[in-house]
């Protein structure tokens, strides 16, 4: 089952919510500066449907302009790279971190927005706060290797690369352990080849 999708309710709300930010997206893409209301048309929802997702239509369009900066997995794995799954994590890695290069200042004001609605009170509990956009990029960087692993072990291996690789891992580099890029994209990559030899001996 994939990492970035359950069955049920869950996976249509994270459904929905990405079906907003792609419509935001493509009238963004054409100049066009929409109220939430035109981007709930364009998504199918309702404007209710909409605020549910997204307090206001600044931080929708905050967030779209991010949803469109990272290349999807088939973007990414276009040319078809190798089959070694350390290989293809590294380019996951590598487009983070291009991605979150170009655009700290509005991924940090993202994760600020996110925080101050868990403590407000104000995040709908049955509805996700984010959008999961790290952990398809594995899954897809992963696919080719899935016969390599424990079933058990691939569970654990997905979300535990999501722990870093992503903003919250770039926050913790630069404020609390005051790396620099060199130093942090090089403890990633160790990180993320121990994570996939422990899953492989598992």
């Amino acid at each position: 089952m994939s990492l970035a999708e359950k069955p049920g309710r869950p996976n249509q709300k994270q459904r929905t919510r990405k079906d907003l930010l792609d419509a935001a997206a493509r009238l963004m893409k054409q100049g066009r500066k929409a109220g939430l209301e035109e981007i709930a048309e364009e998504a199918l929802v309702s404007r209710a449907t909409a605020y549910r997702y997204f307090p206001s239509v600044e931080a929708l369009l905050l967030e779209a302009a991010l949803h469109v900066a990272l290349p999807t997995p088939a973007e990414l794995f276009a040319d078809g790279p190798p089959a070694d799954p350390v290989a293809r994590l590294d380019r996951v890695e590598a487009a983070m971190h291009e991605m979150m290069a170009a655009n700290e200042a509005p991924l940090r004001m993202m994760l600020a927005n996110t925080l101050q609605a868990g403590l407000k009170g104000d995040a709908a509990p049955d509805l996700p706060a984010r959008q999961n956009r790290r952990t398809p990029l594995i899954e897809a960087a992963l696919a080719p290797a899935r016969g390599e692993f424990d079933p058990k072990a691939l569970e654990l291996l997905g979300p535990a690369l999501a722990l870093i690789i992503g903003t919250e891992a770039m926050v913790v580099f630069k404020d609390v352990l005051r790396l620099d890029d060199r130093q942090s994209r090089k403890v990633t990559r160790w990180a993320i080849r121990a994570l996939v030899a422990a899953a492989r001996a598992s």
